[in-house]
């Protein structure tokens, strides 16, 4: 089992940087591929980065690419996921996910092979 804990969310302006944080626990953490998801009021959950478990390999939702950025550390334990020049449309939850299988971006984007999942942070990004 693995637990997810996410932390960093919040309320920031748009153009503001922010970072979440996502610490995990119950299993070694470089046996897993780690994942960002995110879901706004209304709208299904999607996907937003995914990082495998050397950290060489990631990929991302075009509407975040270059602006967000993915990243662990694996002697933390911990996955990484940096907003850069947030927007409004940026606002929501977001869902720290592991899986246990590396997998090509364009499978690996599904949330059904994620196992495990954090409570979530919000995020609002204000205008």
């Amino acid at each position: 089992q693995v637990q997810l804990v996410e932390s960093g969310g919040g309320l920031v302006q748009a153009g503001e940087s922010l970072r979440l944080s996502c610490k995990a626990s119950g299993r070694t953490f470089s046996t897993l591929v780690m994942g960002w998801f995110r879901q706004a009021p209304g709208k299904e959950r999607e996907f937003v980065t995914r990082i495998l478990q050397s950290g060489d390999s990631t990929c991302y939702a075009d509407s975040v690419k270059g602006r967000f950025t993915i990243s662990r550390d694996n002697a933390r334990n911990t996955v990484y996921l940096q907003m850069n020049s947030p927007k409004p449309e940026d606002t929501a939850t977001y869902y720290c996910a592991a899986d246990l299988t590396p997998r090509p971006c364009a499978v690996g984007q599904q949330s059904r092979y994620f196992g495990f999942w954090g409570q979530g942070t919000q995020v609002t990004v204000s205008s």
